[in-house]
């Protein structure tokens, strides 16, 4: 069947989204998405977290929500203090570089004085909020605990948001997001599923609590064959999946998908657009994407699997996700709080197979995508033939994925952020410096008493 003509425009989306939040997040989150009113004087913000050229997700992010917030509320009290990584160095844009009334201030991730510097330096700022960005991975010491140097001489409120959240975090893990949680005024999740988990695994309060989901740009929603000539994909049904390249992405399950799949769609392809993550090609340089290639070759389907290799610039994204026919999420592993990716292909109004990891079992519930087990090429290439088969299932999957991210775009994300700051302002607490107990792991159930 060929596929309806449906298109959406901004302002008819914008109808939606009162009753679109109360549908898709619940009527519990619902105060967790209140919009913010514009603040009554300028809140002087400080943004912790890895930015752009840095290469990662969480630069990325961090990126997008503060451009969300300075296009909404003004960029003159926004600043960002951006993390390091080892001995690279970056050049940055001027929220990073010029900050307020003083010099700029960088963290190194792995020098625990540089810390305690970027706290006395925001101290003096008279910084009112600190957003802090958190991903286990990106600061230093075990399992990033360093950061805590940092919180601990803050005098302002802290806000943070959890980009990982362990259901089996090691003690070391446990430890350094029992010590955030007392931290932080709030603490800001992307999905019911990780607040889940603060609530029964860290015993964080649900009032604590807000559900803000990952932000997406407010893209239209328009046919794949509009973009396709970018790529030399005319006439071809395209496959794809980006992000930056490493091995737990589960690439290979859909290039062993492409035979059978060709069988049933001789035109079908499969990019893979991004670059090897920089940790990735710091240990192996890029031996994981000459893999995929190999495996291509040895299948015979080298001239139907697709690389763009670069990192992938916001401007160039919106083609090349507006050129999929179906975006796919093959990664490896179920514990996967939040991905951007799978958000960005739902704003986008793109039909999605994936693997169910945790964010994916959640936003691809009630037939917005496909779920397929982990590691199984075949039942990729069973889901991918059969809406290739099928034009009108299809595209009624693009139009409830479509509909469902609408209160996902940026301009709404950055006015719940901004709500979230104005809670923490009204109702601060003092820096917490207190002993708690926890559980760990051991097969004793031992129980040990830390200080945050």
């Amino acid at each position: 069947m060929a596929a309806s003509n449906t298109t959406f425009s901004s302002q008819s989306n914008r109808l939606l989204y009162p009753e679109a939040r109360r549908k898709i997040f619940g009527v519990n989150s619902a105060s967790s998405l209140q919009l913010a009113p514009r603040p009554q004087r300028p809140i002087r913000i400080a943004v912790i977290g890895n930015h752009l050229p840095r290469q990662c997700g969480i630069a990325t992010f961090t990126t997008d929500l503060c451009n969300a917030i300075a296009a909404e509320y003004g960029a003159a009290q926004l600043s960002v203090v951006a993390i390091n990584d080892g001995q690279s160095s970056y050049v940055y844009p001027e929220r990073v570089t010029m900050q307020f009334d003083f010099y700029h201030c960088q963290i190194s991730e792995g020098d625990l004085a540089s810390y305690r510097e970027a706290a006395e330096f925001l101290n003096a700022g008279n910084v009112d909020l600190v957003c802090l960005q958190h991903e286990y991975g990106i600061f230093g010491g075990k399992s990033g605990n360093y950061i805590m140097e940092l919180l601990k001489h803050l005098k302002m409120p802290v806000i943070t948001t959890l980009h990982t959240v362990l259901r089996e975090p090691d003690l070391d893990q446990r430890v350094v997001m029992h010590k955030i949680a007392a931290r932080s005024e709030r603490l800001i999740v992307m999905s019911q599923h990780s607040s889940r988990i603060l609530q029964e695994v860290f015993r964080v309060p649900a009032e604590k609590i807000d559900l803000i989901p990952h932000g997406i740009p407010d893209l239209p929603f328009e046919q794949p064959d509009l973009y396709k000539n970018r790529f030399s994909c005319q006439g071809k049904s395209v496959l794809l999946t980006f992000g930056l390249l490493s091995p737990n992405k589960g690439f290979e399950s859909v290039i062993q998908a492409m035979p059978s799949i060709l069988t049933r769609h001789s035109n079908a392809v499969y990019m893979i657009a991004g670059a090897t993550h920089p940790h990735v090609r710091a240990r192996e340089g890029d031996r994981y994407r000459f893999e995929l290639q190999a495996l291509a070759k040895k299948l015979g389907v080298e001239r139907q699997v697709l690389f763009v290799n670069r990192f992938v610039a916001p401007e160039e994204m919106a083609a090349l996700v507006g050129a999929a026919d179906i975006y796919i999420t093959p990664y490896c592993h179920e514990a996967q709080a939040v991905s951007g990716t799978l958000a960005y292909a739902l704003g986008a109004g793109k039909a999605i197979i994936s693997t169910p990891y945790w964010h994916a079992a959640e936003v691809l519930d009630q037939g917005r995508g496909m779920l397929v087990p982990f590691e199984s090429p075949a039942a990729i290439a069973r889901a991918t033939i059969t809406l290739l088969d099928d034009d009108e299932a299809r595209q009624a999957m693009r139009e409830r994925a479509y509909l469902y991210s609408r209160p996902m775009i940026w301009k709404q994300v950055a006015q719940s952020y901004m709500a979230a700051i104005l809670r923490a302002r009204v109702h601060p607490t003092e820096p917490v410096h207190m002993g708690f107990t926890i559980q760990t792991n051991t097969s004793d159930a031992e129980q040990r008493v830390v200080n945050a």
